[in-house]
C-alpha cells in the first residue's frame, strides 16, 4: 500500500509504495524518506503475527 513519502531528489511529498514505486511519476524513487515504512514494521514484529496464536 503506497504511503504518502518526502521524495528527496524532488523535495515534494508523493505516493511511493515500500518498494520505492511512485506512483505520481511512474518510476523508481531511491532517494526518499520511508521510515513510515520501518515504523509499522517494528510495530508489527512488536506485537507479533496473530496467525502464531496456538491456544
Amino acid at each position: 500500500m503506497p504511503k504518502y513519502c518526502l521524495n528527496y531528489d524532488s523535495g515534494d511529498y508523493e505516493w511511493i509504495d515500500e518498494n520505492g514505486y511512485n506512483i505520481d511519476r511512474g518510476e523508481y524513487v531511491y532517494n526518499r524518506d520511508d521510515s513510515e515504512y520501518h515504523l509499522e514494521e517494528d510495530e508489527q514484529s512488536f506485537w507479533g503475527n496473530d496467525d502464531d496464536d496456538d491456544w
